[in-house]
C-alpha cells in the first residue's frame, strides 16, 4: 500500500489496499485509521473531492467499520 498525499486541513494522506478493500487515512493529528470494506470507487471519489473533510463526513464516517492504528511519527 502506498500513501497518497492530499490537500486537506484534516488529512495528510490516504492509502488503499485494493486486494482487501482497506482504506487508510492519516490525519493531521498523526492518527492513522483503517476502514474496512471500502470500494475502490469511494477511495477515488475521496481523492477527487474538493473537500476531503466534507467527503469523509458524508460518505465514510459512521458508514464503515474501522480501527485506530498507531500514531505516525
Amino acid at each position: 500500500m502506498k500513501w497518497t498525499p492530499v490537500e486537506s486541513s484534516v488529512f495528510w494522506a490516504a492509502g488503499y489496499a485494493e486486494d482487501n478493500g482497506l482504506l487508510y487515512l492519516l490525519f493531521r493529528s498523526g492518527a492513522v485509521y483503517r476502514y474496512f470494506d471500502v470500494a475502490r470507487r469511494q477511495y477515488e471519489e475521496f481523492l477527487e473531492a474538493d473537500s476531503k473533510g466534507r467527503y469523509f463526513g458524508r460518505h465514510i464516517r459512521g458508514r464503515f467499520r474501522y480501527e485506530r492504528m498507531r500514531r505516525r511519527q
